[in-house]
């Protein structure tokens, strides 16, 4: 029967839309990881390659000293006419001056030698966070891509259950009336339209009541609010990986977790836009906001049925934006929060701290 195929229809459509939509999702927490483990590689190299430089620096100055107590010692007048020429801003060009003198090498080779190696080694490393840096780049703009692609998924599945939940009923009402045209069965396909109908938009005064009644977090501290009132479980950084639930922890925590409970309410950090709600993998049920000013923020791990925004709203600080639950990842109800500086992944509790927020 051709209703028969329409409700049929309208299942698989449901089906294919929720596939895509999670497949999306996991394409997008894997992007993002990637691109947070790159971040942080290109930030140490970054580090260790100035580390390094300071190194070669001294080792440089260090056998320019052993070059003068040589020439005091009874150096040469071309030693002499060496060092003057060195102003000793450049450590290459000091090392390529004194690995002319054959009295140096004779007197102490390590000297040198030492300051060769920190010499390569800082430019090794300065090296590798260049092309660390390229690769976040490109890294960077797969996340966004990603993020773009799967909140379009989220979308489109969103709007088929919505058509499925209003249509489903109707059809199946039509079928019944075909099936059984007794006058009752016709006034129960009306009465079952109408009162879908009726759910729906009770269901939707239901979230805007309970927003209402939850409140909003008061804002501090310039502007911005706590995300939760729920105490701090995990900290920002390095950790032993937890196994559970079929899957791992990362073995490096790029946020905090925050737990008051499952279904408690979840705040929005500083005024922004919802640039993203949806499934995110491994984060389960998720939201970004964008603050500006390269500043982001993100809350992950939110309940089935917990968001309360959608992409492309305006929220404020401290307002209600979804609901604590344990989607994804997760080792039972919490928070995942993370805060964003350009994209990278940054310390929340020293950020919002910055901001007068503790967490």
């Amino acid at each position: 029967m051709r209703i028969q195929q329409l409700i049929r229809g309208l299942t698989d459509q449901v089906a294919r839309t929720r596939a895509a939509a999670a497949t999306a999702a996991d394409d997008l927490y894997t992007a993002q990881q990637d691109y947070f483990e790159i971040s942080r590689r290109a930030a140490a190299l970054g580090s260790q390659a100035k580390r390094q430089a300071t190194t070669a620096d001294e080792a440089a100055a260090r056998a320019g000293r052993l070059a003068a107590q040589l020439y005091r010692k009874g150096g040469n007048t071309a030693l002499l006419e060496l060092l003057l020429s060195t102003n000793g801003a450049q450590a290459d060009e000091l090392l390529a001056r004194l690995s002319t003198s054959e009295r140096l090498l004779e007197a102490n080779r390590l000297i040198y030698s030492d300051a060769v190696i920190a010499r390569d080694s800082a430019q090794s490393l300065a090296n590798q966070a260049e092309v660390a840096r390229t690769e976040r780049e490109r890294l960077q703009r797969v996340a966004d891509q990603k993020l773009i692609a799967s909140q379009k998924a989220a979308d489109a599945a969103s709007a088929a259950l919505t058509a499925q939940s209003l249509r489903l009923v109707e059809l199946q009402a039509q079928l019944n009336a075909l099936q059984d045209v007794t006058t009752r069965t016709v006034a129960a396909y009306r009465a079952g339209v109408e009162a879908e109908r009726r759910k729906a938009a009770a269901r939707a005064e239901a979230a805007r009541r309970a927003a209402a009644a939850a409140g909003a977090n008061p804002a501090s501290g310039a502007g911005w609010a706590r995300p939760t009132r729920g105490g701090r479980t995990s900290s920002f950084g390095p950790r032993s990986s937890q196994c559970g639930n079929g899957y791992c922890s990362t073995s490096y925590h790029y946020g905090v977790d925050l737990s008051s409970g499952c279904g408690s309410p979840i705040y929005a950090a500083a005024s922004g836009t919802v640039v993203y709600a949806g499934g995110n993998g491994g984060y389960g049920n998720y939201i970004r906001l964008d603050h500006g000013g390269g500043v982001g923020t993100g809350y992950a791990h939110i309940s089935n049925g917990g968001f309360l925004v959608r992409h492309g709203q305006r929220v404020t600080a401290g307002a209600l934006i979804a609901r604590e639950g344990n989607t994804g990842n997760a080792f039972g109800c919490n928070l995942h929060f993370e805060t964003y500086v350009n994209g990278t992944p940054v310390n929340p509790i020293g950020f919002m701290a910055a901001r007068g927020i503790t967490l």
